[in-house]
C-alpha cells in the first residue's frame, strides 16, 4: 500500500496597492502603512516604490507622497480592502470632502488580472491610468504588469499618460 501525504496549496494573487498621505508626518506614516500591511496574515509584501512628492488633485492643500508597493495575498478582494480601509482608519483617515486632503490612502490598484465592479470595489482602480502619481512609483516595481483592461503593461500606461500630460 503507498500513502500519499496531501498538502493543500494556498494561492496567492499578485496585486498592487498604491499609497497617499498629505496630513501629518507624511514619510512615517507611509512607512508604517507599509510596515502594517506586510504584517497582515495571508501577504506578502513582494516590492515597494521610492516615495514620490506630488501636486494635490482637487481643492486646495498641502503636496502628497506617494508610493506603491506590490503584494502577494491569500485575501479576497473584498478582505484586502477592509484591511486597508481599517489600516486608514488607524492613522486618523476621514472621509469627509472627495479628492481632500488625508493623512493616508490606501488604494488596490490592480488585483492579479481580475476585472471587478461592485458597489465599494473597482479593480483595476479606475482612474489609474490618467494618474503619474500612481503609475510613476507603479512602474518603478511592476513595469510589465498589464492592466487587465487595455492590455498595455504599466510602462506603456505610463508612456501615454506622459505624453497626454505634456
Amino acid at each position: 500500500m503507498v500513502n500519499f501525504e496531501i498538502k493543500s496549496a494556498i494561492i496567492k494573487w499578485p496585486c498592487a496597492i498604491a499609497l497617499g498621505s498629505n496630513l501629518g508626518d507624511s514619510l512615517k506614516i507611509l512607512n508604517q502603512a507599509v510596515d502594517k500591511i506586510a504584517n497582515i496574515a495571508g501577504i506578502d509584501l513582494i516590492s515597494r516604490s521610492t516615495w514620490h512628492q506630488t501636486k494635490p488633485i482637487g481643492p486646495p492643500q498641502p503636496d502628497y507622497l506617494n508610493g506603491c508597493i506590490t503584494i502577494k495575498t491569500s485575501l479576497l478582494p473584498e478582505e484586502l480592502l477592509k484591511c486597508l480601509m481599517d489600516i486608514e482608519e488607524q492613522f486618523g483617515r476621514k472621509r469627509t470632502e472627495r479628492w481632500g486632503a488625508r493623512t493616508l490612502d490606501l488604494d488596490i490598484i490592480l488585483y492579479d488580472n481580475q476585472i471587478i465592479h461592485s458597489f465599494f470595489l473597482k479593480i483595476p482602480h479606475p482612474r489609474m491610468r490618467e494618474r503619474l502619481f500612481v503609475l510613476m512609483p507603479l512602474t518603478e516595481i511592476a513595469s510589465d504588469w498589464v492592466d487587465p483592461v487595455t492590455k498595455l503593461t504599466i510602462s506603456q500606461l505610463l508612456d501615454f499618460c506622459l505624453k497626454e500630460n505634456i
